[in-house]
């Protein structure tokens, strides 16, 4: 029986998560469940599952919710603040560890999971796009087993030979490593959102609601308008240099509207090998969850009879500069990528709030990489301190854009 923490349980990736634990309660127990201040949605989960802790970051969400539990006779104790959240991803009882809280905030309770040896479930992109090196250190110097969850990731991992699926998980991978694999590239998909054929002239007219209704996946705001600006594609790019320690050159992005092939990995005697499915987290969630195994999900398999075209195309750069913007980033290095995430968060809250047009995102962005593209950041207290330069440096930047 494995005690399962899920960092950021009113999520999509948490609710999917929750699902797979509930088709096998003869394999995971939920020992822990935390939100930010989804006080409604975390006492459905909390009534549903009955865990034994509940971590609210916000503390008058916490006090909320102590309150109605208490008023339903549910035995949940609740925690407050940020603090608890990597307490609870380090508890001595936690066995497995979702680590799906959305943004730069997921860091630090993901590092906790990571300094106590925990089976981290990666789904917080950011942990690496941050702090790629110093994470990658702390998972080869606690033990911990890292397993990617993001679709793309968690496809290349179902693609490589089972030694470097052990290599990854352990981050045991070397310099050379896929090359003496006989691998020559990663390719990722991507969907290309809901502008894809957009005519570029009408961007500047798209709403936060237009941003955020994606064609295939289901999944929060500041995802779903990464995902439109293909920012989401360049954050995985990074992400997949340090999981997989690729270089970024031998990393490619293509455009797959149907999102059936989740990524691949091109093999050096023209071999291409492809991870297919539905686009439901809770396969990859599933996968990851049993590994090396394999349990049953209520996701349907394709129906390769009904199958519609599948089709390819390079991304546009004049279409989605953020996705050249991340790539650029990952050839400076962590300091810049570290840098780049700060200002697309704030770009994007400042986007959905109706301070920033849509096509302003990138602009603002570039600003800040250029600013920060050759700074240094290589320890923990350093990174941070840049992230949050990068976020006033931003705020500046809209601030002169509404003047």
């Amino acid at each position: 029986m494995q005690q399962l923490v899920i960092l950021g349980a009113t999520g999509s990736i948490g609710q999917s998560t929750l699902k797979v634990a509930a088709a096998h309660p003869e394999r995971f127990a939920v020992l822990a469940l935390t939100a930010h201040r989804s006080v409604n949605a975390m006492l459905q989960l909390c009534l549903r599952f009955q865990p034994r802790f509940a971590v609210m970051s916000d503390h008058a969400a916490a006090l909320e919710l102590q309150q109605q539990l208490r008023a339903a006779q549910c035995t949940t104790d609740v925690l407050a603040g940020e603090q608890a959240l990597s307490d609870i991803a380090a508890h001595p009882d936690a066995d497995m560890v979702m680590a799906a809280i959305v943004g730069a905030a997921g860091l630090l309770p993901t590092l906790a999971a990571v300094k106590a040896a925990k089976t981290v479930l990666l789904a917080n992109k950011e942990a690496l796009v941050m702090a790629g090196a110093f994470f990658m250190q702390q998972v080869r110097q606690s033990g911990a087993r890292l397993l990617p969850i993001d679709s793309e990731h968690n496809a290349i991992f179902q693609c490589l030979p089972a030694t470097l699926q052990q290599a990854v998980c352990e981050h045991q991978l070397q310099a050379d490593s896929l090359q003496q694999q006989s691998i020559s590239k990663i390719i990722l998909t991507a969907s290309g959102g809901p502008f894809l054929q957009k005519p570029l002239d009408e961007f500047t007219q798209i709403t936060p609601a237009q941003a955020v209704a994606h064609p295939n996946w289901d999944m929060g705001q500041k995802i779903s308008v990464d995902s439109a600006t293909m920012m989401n594609k360049g954050l995985e790019l990074i992400e997949a240099h340090w999981l997989f320690q690729c270089p970024v050159e031998q990393i490619e992005v293509v455009i797959h509207p149907q999102s059936v092939i989740h990524s691949m990995v091109q093999y050096q005697d023209g071999s291409v090998i492809a991870q297919l499915g539905q686009p439901d987290m809770c396969t990859p969630i599933a996968y990851a969850m049993a590994y090396p195994e394999r349990i049953s999900t209520q996701v349907p398999p394709l129906d390769f009879s009904t199958l519609s075209a599948l089709t390819f195309s390079k991304a546009e750069q004049a279409r989605f500069p953020n996705l050249y913007l991340a790539i650029d980033a990952c050839r400076y290095g962590q300091a810049a990528t570290t840098a780049l995430n700060a200002a697309n968060e704030v770009a994007v809250a400042a986007f959905l709030a109706g301070r920033l047009r849509f096509d302003q995102i990138a602009l603002v962005n570039a600003d800040v990489l250029e600013q920060f593209a050759t700074a240094q950041a290589t320890e923990l207290e350093a990174i941070l301190e840049l992230d949050q330069q990068a976020r006033k440096a931003t705020e500046q930047l809209i601030i002169r854009q509404l003047a």
